[in-house]
């Protein structure tokens, strides 16, 4: 099996903490130049430093905030213009806070959309054509098992990672004749910090520990624990390499068998 990602770059979004970084250590691990984006320049650098580079890559890392999609765009524009553009994107943003999703205000769904939907097509319409010249490219999405049983509570991230779900699979019938796939990796409970203020804030609500609620959410998946971030990095990295190649538009889940549906 070809695991094999010698003489690639990546772009890998969201990457100084969790499932992100996770995934551009198993991207390095593979052999490909990883190019981080997030917001903290001292984690970037921190993060890039501790990237395997046995294959002789070249890390680097781009400062962005999704919360300004104008400012990553030009980011991406002057990155561009003095790399070569890497031929594997992982899409990867940290979901809203919770709530009801009667309850949530016009514009958090706006501010979501704009860190999710527009941030992920604009990164998509910098690195496809390069993707086109190499016949080889894979846009991977980490978003969420709400794609298919929306998650009470999440109301606007049930919401925003289904309209990736849709854009994604829409992407994955355009390009695929292209050598590019495009595929959504589905991570159930996770620990995380995002997984950590989640059990916080529900515990705050109902009144119970927070070591009840894990207790709670672990009983949801049958492997009756939480996943691991270097799990959700394994099924991306797979999706990543050339082995891979024959599977396009597909949600993933890896969720311990949490998805009560086929």
């Amino acid at each position: 099996m070809n695991l094999n990602l010698e003489g690639r770059a990546a772009l890998v979004c969201g990457s100084t903490q969790g499932i992100g970084k996770a995934i551009a250590e198993e991207l390095a691990r593979m052999g490909a130049s990883v190019t981080l984006v997030a917001r903290n320049i001292a984690k970037l650098q921190e993060v890039k430093e501790g990237l395997d580079t046995s294959h002789k890559q070249v890390h680097q890392y781009i400062q962005a905030d999704f919360s300004n999609p104008a400012e990553l765009q030009s980011k991406i524009t002057e990155y561009l213009a003095i790399n070569p553009a890497p031929v594997i994107l992982v899409n990867n943003t940290g979901g809203p806070a919770g709530g009801q999703i009667i309850d949530e205000p016009y514009l958090k769904f706006m501010d979501t959309m704009s860190a999710h939907l527009e941030c992920n097509h604009l990164l998509a319409q910098a690195l496809v054509p390069g993707m086109k010249t190499s016949s080889f490219g894979r846009i991977i999405n980490i978003i969420s098992t709400s794609v298919y049983m929306p998650i009470p509570g999440l109301g606007v991230s049930n919401t925003v990672r289904g309209a990736v779900a849709s854009w994604a699979k829409t992407l994955s019938i355009e390009l695929g004749q292209y050598g590019i796939t495009v595929n959504n990796v589905l991570p159930g409970f996770t620990d995380t910090a995002r997984l950590a203020s989640i059990i916080k804030a529900k515990a705050e609500k109902t009144g119970q520990t927070e070591e009840e609620v894990s207790t709670a959410m672990k009983k949801e998946a049958p492997a009756q624990r939480f996943g691991l971030a270097e799990e959700t990095a394994a099924a991306a990295a797979f999706l990543a390499s050339p082995a891979a190649g024959y599977i396009n538009g597909v949600s993933l889940p890896v969720d311990g068998g949490r998805t009560g549906c086929i």
